[in-house]
């Protein structure tokens, strides 16, 4: 967002309750982004505009801000069964949402070569702002080449707050489709702490025996928290 978007919101007092209806014309987010383009719109006003429509009771500034309360990272790594539980979402609003995201990070990453992961640091780069602040856990993979460049990232899991199922056969029918030869394993811990559990540890241990039955090595699990994580492989648990 702009300065001059900052000072926009705080001299209209937006913060608090009105409908969008209830601006001059000239404030209203759909008409400014057609008069001076979507630069000139604040992170709230480009995600009003996405919604279209807010509630009986918020607007879809309402709606907007709330959403964007963690930051804009923060939605990203949101899946569409959680942005549909958000008062003021259903599902097409929340399909709506996320695929504009997805259109953001896909333009961001657009005539990019491919990551590579060959570090456990480089890894949580990539994977904390997406996976790091989720309120349930989250268990997926990065499917990687011979150089440990990305090939596919998948979420093979999403659990309630404690704890996800994850079966080998969901997870190397994804390696096995990208042409892995080579995963990265993680999930986030929704309470912020990262420190591995018994079970974490059991399940890479079973993981990385399967991996080494396909012929697809098992480098790393790495577990999520809050901007905060843990190497398996670092702490010599694999």
């Amino acid at each position: 967002m702009s300065g001059a978007a900052r000072a926009r919101e705080a001299q209209l007092g937006w913060g608090q309750p009105r409908r969008v209806l209830d601006l001059p014309s000239e404030d209203r987010p759909r008409e400014r982004l057609a008069r001076h383009g979507a630069g000139a719109l604040s992170n709230r006003e480009l995600l009003a505009v996405v919604l279209g429509t807010g509630t009986r009771r918020a607007s879809a500034l309402d709606v907007a801000a709330s959403l964007l309360a963690s930051g804009l990272r923060g939605l990203a790594g949101r899946s569409v069964a959680e942005l549909e539980s958000e008062r003021g979402l259903g599902r097409a609003k929340a399909a709506r949402v996320a695929a504009t995201l997805e259109l953001g990070a896909r333009l961001a990453s657009e005539g990019r070569s491919a990551p590579a992961f060959r570090t456990a640091a480089e890894s949580a780069r990539y994977l904390l702002p997406r996976y790091g602040a989720r309120p349930v856990e989250t268990f997926g993979i990065l499917a990687l080449d011979v150089r440990h460049r990305l090939k596919r990232e998948a979420v093979i899991s999403v659990g309630c707050l404690t704890s996800s199922l994850v079966h080998p056969r969901e997870v190397f029918q994804e390696a096995v489709v990208s042409r892995a030869a080579a995963l990265v394993l993680f999930h986030n811990h929704p309470s912020g702490d990262p420190e591995p559990s018994g079970e974490d540890v059991a399940l890479t241990r079973r993981l990385c025996s399967a991996g080494t039955l396909m012929g697809i090595e098992v480098l790393d699990h790495l577990v999520l928290g809050a901007g905060r994580f843990v190497s398996l492989k670092e702490r010599g648990l694999l």
